[in-house]
């Protein structure tokens, strides 16, 4: 099975640090400034949300539609394909203003896609939804050998991290929380830590794939992930509703563990000894590694846990600074990046490795055709 095809695209309004800082609902303090310095972002693109007028605003679906239909028309045109040529549609996502129906069944239309075209929905999968994709396409090939497969990776959460601190009064710095001794107002205060630092770490952005088992471009040599080594590992970091005492009111509640980098390593370390199991050569001899952007300091943690050259992680970081945590949308963006500008000759070996909500890892062996 080869990618054949890479596109991504962005949001039109791109926001600097900076930038975000002057904008944002309170002054923070620069304990918290010096949090935000650390995540390794520079830049990142937001999708344009409405002012919040009323008690309750109806968040609109086009600016996420819009989005991933320029990645996946970027993608077939490149391909030299028509929409018609398209025999499946797979759309993984972190968020949509649509709880249902899913972000495939409107792109269907919004594609002109066959309205008969099969389709399938993969919400929530997050940082390992691009593997997690290329496996369903897999199996549908094995299926359909002829078919040309259409993945469409949605990493837009602006709508759950912007709005979320819209109103934030004050922001505390993480060792004065943790003196608080009421375990409510120390709950409630790390709530608003965390959504500050969502808002700054997360960006919008959407990457499409064209997969097929004919044609040149970066071959799925293998797939395999894991998922929650101790039950409750899923709980270092969410994104759930909460029900509020009123009617038609629904809440929303976020998390970030101290944790994560830690579980990220652990997670990461255990789906590459599976991975490599039978390729143990593969981890010196890949010319690249194309690892999810948690962080700065997640990143940092992983190359010095798996002994990852700089150079190896280049696009990684380049992408983090520039376009901010993508989610779902972040290791085909890296791919891509590491793919065309930076060169892969034929016979190239990569290692893909997604990790993050779930709690999950995910990791595959690519090789240029």
């Amino acid at each position: 099975m080869q990618i054949v095809q890479l596109a991504t695209a962005l949001p039109e309004k791109a926001w600097s640090t900076d930038e975000l800082l002057r904008v944002f609902p309170c002054s923070l303090p620069e304990g918290v400034k010096q949090n935000v310095a650390n995540l390794g972002v520079s830049m990142r693109y937001l999708l344009e949300q409405e002012p919040q007028a009323e008690a309750e605003t109806v968040l609109s679906e086009n600016g996420v539609m819009d989005l991933c239909a320029d990645a996946c028309h970027k993608a077939i045109e490149e391909a030299s394909l028509s929409v018609m040529d398209i025999d499946y549609l797979i759309v993984a996502y972190d968020a949509s203003p649509f709880l249902s129906p899913g972000l495939s069944q409107i792109l269907v239309p919004k594609l002109k896609l066959n309205p008969h075209v099969n389709h399938v929905n993969a919400q929530g999968a997050a940082s390992t939804a691009f593997p997690k994709a290329l496996e369903l396409a897999q199996n549908r090939l094995a299926l359909h050998p002829e078919d040309h497969v259409l993945i469409c990776v949605s990493g837009v959460s602006s709508c759950w991290f912007q709005n979320q601190v819209h109103g934030i009064k004050n922001v505390m710095e993480v060792g004065q929380i943790g003196k608080i001794r009421n375990e409510n107002r120390r709950r409630l205060e790390l709530r608003k830590w965390v959504a500050t630092i969502e808002s700054f770490l997360f960006g919008d952005g959407a990457a499409s794939a064209i997969v097929a088992n004919k044609g040149e471009g970066m071959a799925v040599k293998e797939i395999t992930e894991v998922t929650n080594l101790e039950r409750k590992d899923y709980l270092a970091g969410y994104a759930r509703l909460t029900s509020l005492k009123e009617p038609f009111r629904f809440g929303f509640y976020s998390h970030l563990d101290k944790e994560i980098p830690t579980l990220g390593s652990n997670y990461t370390g255990k789906v590459l000894e599976q991975l490599l199991r039978k390729n143990p050569d593969v981890a010196k001899t890949a010319k690249k590694w194309v690892v999810h952007t948690g962080s700065e300091k997640i990143l940092n943690l992983l190359a010095e846990s798996h002994h990852i050259e700089k150079e190896k992680l280049r696009e990684s970081r380049e992408v983090l600074n520039l376009f901010g945590n993508l989610g779902a949308a972040s290791l085909p963006f890296i791919l891509k990046r590491a793919a065309s500008e930076n060169g892969l000759s034929k016979g190239d070996t990569v290692l893909m490795v997604g990790y993050g909500w779930g709690f999950s890892s995910a990791a595959c062996i690519l090789k240029k055709t």
